[in-house]
């Protein structure tokens, strides 16, 4: 990354690398505290951890509430599974 600084003990490299596991909270307090702290203290991860963070959460709540299939396919499954019943 270029410009790379290291505020609250971790280098941008380390929160990069911990980014992912951050946004799904599976850190431990203490790592997840160093990086707010390098967040709140580097504007570079806090923009892109931002635009991260949107469109991971833009993407889980797309797959999380699939359209509904249309008419046409619910009917036709059903009677598929009509016939295959008999």
């Amino acid at each position: 990354m270029n410009g790379e600084r290291v505020v609250g003990g971790l280098s941008c490299r380390d929160v990069l690398g911990d980014l992912s596991d951050y946004l799904d909270g599976q850190l431990p307090a203490v790592r997840r505290e160093q990086i707010n702290t390098h967040l709140r203290g580097c504007s570079n991860c806090e923009r892109f951890g931002g635009e991260f963070g949107a469109a991971i959460g833009a993407l889980r709540r797309a797959l999380a509430s699939p359209d509904p299939p249309d008419d046409g396919v619910v009917s036709r499954l059903h009677a598929r599974l009509r016939n295959e019943l008999r």
